[in-house]
């Protein structure tokens, strides 16, 4: 299953090293890049982070970015759409149609993402939530809204 552009994820910056680590093992296993949008809440020798990513952290498509500006501009100029998940959102992520080169976009752990992102963003989606919980672990979001753009790509 080979993609033209492939889906991405980008991170908004992360501020717990252990979910980037898992997100990079995830994505190097499945051929997804991942982007970090800096600044993140530790450096790329967190302890955390490798251990989580364990050795596929060489394998991971990783680019970062500077900040959010570079980011959107080096996104812009790819032809890349923007797809935000959020849980101020309203469209479930399982009604979505995926298309290839989306790169599915996840904020902070902490504070999630300013307005100014969710402004920008092509597409806002949720994962619906039973029993009133605020949010999912990023991590396990990440791995459930890749895995249905893969699905619908298969």
């Amino acid at each position: 299953m080979k993609l033209a552009k492939g889906i991405r994820i980008a991170l908004y910056q992360p501020d717990i090293a252990g979910n980037t680590g898992t997100i990079l093992r995830m994505a190097a296993c499945l051929g997804i890049g991942v982007d970090i949008i800096e600044p993140a809440g530790f450096d790329s020798s967190d302890r955390n982070l490798r251990r989580a990513g364990m050795d596929y952290l060489e394998m991971a498509q990783l680019a970062r970015h500077l900040d959010f500006a570079r980011f959107e501009e080096w996104r812009r100029g790819d032809g890349r759409r923007l797809v935000l998940l959020s849980t101020k959102a309203a469209l479930p992520y399982t009604k979505f149609d995926f298309a290839d080169g989306d790169i599915l976009l996840f904020g902070r752990e902490s504070a999630g993402v300013p307005d100014s992102v969710q402004d920008v963003a092509d597409a806002r989606l949720v994962i619906p939530m039973r029993g009133g919980g605020r949010s999912l672990n990023v991590a396990l979001a990440a791995a459930m809204v890749a895995g249905e753009a893969l699905r619908q790509f298969d």
